[in-house]
C-alpha cells in the first residue's frame, strides 16, 4: 500500500509538472528571445553560486556583517541578517541572484507595457542578466544589488501606467525612500522622480497625488533616523565627517597655483601622491595627507579640510568639474581599465582564486561565518502626441535617474562598483528613447497614400468626425487595421473593436 501511495504521489507530481510546462510553452514561444536570455542568465547565476561558495566577502562587507553604521547606512541588514541566520551567506547570495532575475523581468514587463518591441525589450535586459560585473556584485555581500532592485521597483511602479495612480506614487516613493536607507547616495533619486511627477501633475492637476510620493519616500528615511537616534544618540545616517569631499578636491587641485594659508599647504598633495594613493587613500590612508595632518591649535582636521575644499572650489572650479567629467565618461569607454588613482577594477572581477583582503577578510574569517565551517571554493528623444509623449517622458525619467545617480557618486570618488546602476537603467532608457524618436519621425512623415485625412471623414451632429460610421470608408488598400486604430486614438475618440 505504501508503495502504491508513493507511486501515486509521484505520478501526480509529474502530471502537475507536465501541465506547468505545457502552460509555459505558449508564452515562452511568444517571448522566445527573452526566454533564451533569461535562461542564460539563470545558468550563469547557478554556476556563480557553485563556483564562489558561499559568497564573496569584500572589505566593506565587514561593516555590514558586524552592524557598523559609522560610514554607511545599514538598511541592507533587513536583507542580510535574516537570510544569514537562516541559511548562511549562501542564502544571501542566492537572494541577490533572485533580485537580479527579478529586475530583468520587471524591466521587460514595463517595456512591453509601454509598447516596445519584444526583441528590443529582451535586448535591454541582457546586460543585467549576462554582465559579469553584475553577477559578481550579486555574489558579493554588499548592498549594491538591493539598491538597484529598489530603484527598479520604484521606476516600475511609476511607469506601469501612463498616468500613475495615487497608490502607485506612494509605493514608488516608499521604494526609493528605502533605497536611501540602503545607500545614502540614493537621496538624489528624489530629484528626477519629483520632476517627473510635478510635470505630469501640472498637466493633469494631480499635485495632491504627487505629494504622496514625497510622503512615501520620507517615511522610511524618518524611521531609520529615529532608530539611529534611539540607539546611537545622533539623528544622522552615518558618523562620516564633513571632509568626505576632501579626496576629490585634493586630487583635482593644482597646488602650484592654488593660494593657501601656510598651515593649509600640507593638505595639498603632489601629483605623485595622488596617483599612488588615489582619492580613497587621500581620505582614508593613515599615511595620507589628511589623517597625518597636524592642525593648528584650536582647529580640527575636519575644519581645516573644509577650508581647503572651499579654496579649491572657489579658485579652481573648472578643475573639479573636469575631474568629475573625466570620471563620468569612463563608463562609456570601449574597455574597462584601472586609471592611475582609481580603485583596482580587479576587485569587481571574478578571480581564479577566492579573493581575500587581509587582515580583516581572510579565508579563516569567511569560514567562521559560514554555517558548518569549511573553506570557500572556487571552480576556476521625444511627439503622434499622445502616443509618444508618455514614452519620451519615461525615457527621460530613466535616463535622468541614471545620470543623477552616477554624477552624485562621481562627485566624491570614481569606482566601477558605482557604475552598476547604469547597467540596469541606461539600456531600457535607450530603447524607450529609440521608440519615441521612431514614433515622432513616423508622425512627421508624409501621409501614407490612400489613408484619408480628418476632413475626409463623415461628420456627426456635434461637428466631430464620425469615426465609427467611417470605418467602411477607411478600409482602403495600404491602410492597415493598426493605422485605423491609431488614427482614432490620435483624436482621443472612443472606438469599437474591429
Amino acid at each position: 500500500m505504501r508503495g502504491h501511495a508513493g507511486w501515486k504521489r509521484f505520478t501526480d507530481g509529474t502530471s502537475r509538472l507536465r501541465g506547468l510546462l505545457v502552460a509555459a510553452r505558449t508564452p515562452a514561444r511568444r517571448h522566445w528571445l527573452f526566454t533564451i536570455v533569461f535562461c542564460a542568465g539563470l545558468s550563469l547565476r547557478i554556476l556563480t553560486q557553485v563556483a564562489y561558495s558561499p559568497a564573496l566577502v569584500y572589505i566593506d562587507s565587514y561593516r555590514y556583517l558586524h552592524g557598523d553604521s559609522s560610514l554607511d547606512p545599514l538598511g541592507y541588514l533587513v536583507l542580510l541578517w535574516p537570510l544569514q541566520r537562516a541559511g548562511g551567506l549562501a542564502a544571501v547570495a542566492a537572494a541577490q541572484h533572485i533580485l537580479g532575475l527579478g529586475m530583468a523581468l520587471s524591466l521587460y514587463s514595463v517595456l512591453l507595457r509601454r509598447g516596445m518591441w519584444r526583441w528590443a525589450a529582451a535586448l535591454a535586459t541582457a546586460p543585467v542578466l549576462l554582465d559579469g560585473y553584475q553577477l559578481q556584485a550579486e555574489q558579493t555581500i554588499m548592498p549594491d544589488v538591493l539598491f538597484e532592485a529598489l530603484i527598479v521597483a520604484g521606476l516600475t511602479v511609476l511607469l506601469w501606467r501612463r498616468i500613475p495612480a495615487a497608490w502607485q506614487m506612494g509605493l514608488a516613493g516608499l521604494a526609493l525612500g528605502v533605497a536611501v536607507d540602503v545607500r545614502q547616495v540614493g537621496e538624489v533619486l528624489i530629484v528626477p522622480a519629483l520632476a517627473f511627477l510635478l510635470v505630469r501633475a501640472i498637466r493633469w492637476r494631480r499635485l495632491a497625488e504627487s505629494a504622496l510620493f514625497t510622503v512615501g519616500s520620507a517615511i522610511p528615511v524618518l524611521i531609520y533616523l529615529m532608530v539611529q537616534f534611539a540607539v546611537l544618540g545622533h539623528f544622522t545616517y552615518t558618523q562620516r565627517n564633513s571632509s568626505v569631499f576632501y579626496g576629490r578636491a585634493a586630487a583635482a587641485a593644482d597646488c602650484a597655483t592654488l593660494r593657501l594659508q601656510p598651515d593649509e599647504r600640507s593638505l595639498c598633495p603632489s601629483p605623485q601622491v595622488v596617483a599612488t594613493l588615489g582619492i580613497d587613500g587621500l581620505v582614508g590612508d593613515p599615511a595620507g595627507p589628511l589623517l597625518s595632518y597636524q592642525p593648528p591649535p584650536g582647529m580640527t582636521i575636519e575644519a581645516m579640510a573644509n577650508r581647503f575644499d572651499h579654496a579649491v572650489v572657489m579658485q579652481q572650479p573648472m578643475a573639479v568639474v573636469s575631474a568629475i567629467h573625466r570620471d563620468f565618461i569612463k563608463l562609456f569607454a570601449f574597455t574597462r581599465n584601472t586609471a592611475p588613482g582609481d580603485m583596482p577594477i580587479s576587485r569587481w572581477q571574478f578571480q581564479t582564486t577566492y579573493p581575500t583582503y587581509p587582515p580583516l577578510i581572510t579565508l579563516r574569517y569567511v569560514a567562521s561565518i559560514r554555517p558548518g565551517g569549511g573553506q570557500p571554493s572556487v571552480l576556476g528623444v521625444c511627439g503622434r502626441r499622445r502616443e509618444h509623449t508618455a514614452t519620451a517622458t519615461a525615457c527621460l525619467l530613466t535616463t535622468a535617474t541614471a545620470i543623477v545617480l552616477l554624477l552624485a557618486s562621481d562627485v566624491y570618488e570614481f569606482s566601477w562598483r558605482y557604475q552598476l546602476p547604469a547597467l540596469v537603467l541606461l539600456p531600457p532608457a535607450g530603447i524607450l528613447g529609440a521608440a519615441a524618436i521612431t514614433t515622432a519621425m513616423r508622425s512627421a512623415a508624409p501621409k501614407r497614400a490612400g489613408a484619408p485625412g480628418l476632413n475626409d471623414l463623415p461628420v456627426r451632429r456635434d461637428g466631430q468626425p464620425n469615426l465609427v460610421s467611417a470605418r467602411s470608408k477607411t478600409r482602403r488598400p495600404g491602410w492597415s487595421a493598426l493605422d485605423h486604430v491609431r488614427h482614432r486614438y490620435a483624436r482621443g475618440q472612443e472606438f469599437e473593436s474591429p
